[in-house]
């Protein structure tokens, strides 16, 4: 009876010394920071996205990218492939022109907003001569395609068109939340025509610091040449804006895909989006607010295999106080 008593300890005590094991580990995972770039965290973050004919290139790994922080290499630390969940805000452009193509965007939101991952979350917001946000972030994506239905299409669609402001405030939305692991990320819908009101690289900057990545749906119809035309004809100082959002969203990672048919292209807008690998490493040493260069680009090994892919990544970041 002894024996078998001894036996029975001696089982109970390895048992509790190996949940005690597991459990120490489990505490150790959690206590691991977040491989995140925000305030008082040394990572910087890096969305990017590898095309190949106009194609995503999936599969990549960690070894198969190159980061350059000021034309030097640096080590990628963390990597991540569609894993960290999404903040995305929609930036509408309701100006005259452009009811019917949000219309058709609308009407494929279903089909796009499939794209995105469980515990991603959308912002929606309107724009022509100023900014206004509907609906504030919810990961509930049937209450999105609502809010376009019911409160987006309902709008009295005209007033001018300051693109600008509109993304420097969708990049201070950004600014007043959390910081977290999330990616952010803005994609506006517009024709892409409007007046000048602020330099690109102010823009930029915001969207560096912001850490979010600037897509573009650039949807182009007669009635937008038309308008174009004769602002053309009524002089500078009506000038329309044309073709600036590629620049811009080229320089924070982001890209513009030009389409007469917004359905279709919101849904590729949106697959874009959520495919971008996340790199982060860590910086060199900065003055605070200061503005440092980044290069992305494919491993040798990865450039041979695909030797005419493209990578697309921002070209910098703001420096962070320590």
């Amino acid at each position: 009876m002894a024996t078998a008593r001894m036996k029975c300890w001696k089982t109970w005590a390895t048992t509790c010394q190996n949940l005690s094991a597991a459990l120490l580990c489990a505490a150790v995972v959690a206590a691991q920071p977040a491989p995140v770039f925000r305030g008082g965290v040394a990572l910087v973050h890096v969305d990017a996205e590898v095309t190949l004919d106009g194609r995503i290139v999936n599969g990549l790994t960690k070894d198969d990218f190159r980061v350059f922080d000021e034309r030097v290499e640096q080590p990628v630390i963390h990597f991540a492939a569609e894993q960290a969940p999404l903040d995305l805000i929609l930036l509408f452009d309701v100006s005259g022109s452009m009811r019917p193509a949000v219309q058709a965007v609308a009407s494929a939101a279903r089909r796009g907003l499939q794209e995105l991952r469980q515990g991603d979350r959308v912002c929606v917001r309107v724009f022509n001569h100023r900014s206004s946000e509907i609906a504030p972030f919810t990961s509930d994506l049937e209450e999105v395609e609502r809010t376009l239905e019911k409160e987006v299409l309902t709008l009295k669609f005209g007033g001018g068109t300051l693109i600008q402001e509109a993304l420097d405030s969708a990049a201070l939305r950004f600014m007043k939340e959390p910081r977290s692991e999330r990616r952010r990320a803005v994609l506006i819908i517009t024709d892409d025509y409007g007046v000048r009101t602020r330099r690109e690289h102010g823009i930029v900057r915001d969207f560096w610091e912001a850490d979010a990545i600037l897509s573009g749906l650039i949807i182009r119809h007669p009635a937008t040449k038309a308008l174009h035309t004769a602002s053309t004809i009524l002089g500078p100082q009506y000038l329309l804006l044309q073709a600036g959002m590629k620049g811009t969203a080229a320089k924070t990672g982001g890209d513009a895909i030009q389409s007469a048919d917004g359905g279709s292209a919101f849904q590729e807008s949106m697959r874009r989006i959520r495919g971008r690998y996340s790199l982060y490493f860590a910086p060199s040493p900065g003055t605070p607010q200061s503005i440092r260069s980044i290069r992305v680009e494919l491993s040798a090994d990865a450039a041979r295999r695909y030797p005419k892919a493209r990578v697309r990544a921002r070209t910098g970041y703001v420096v962070t106080a320590p």
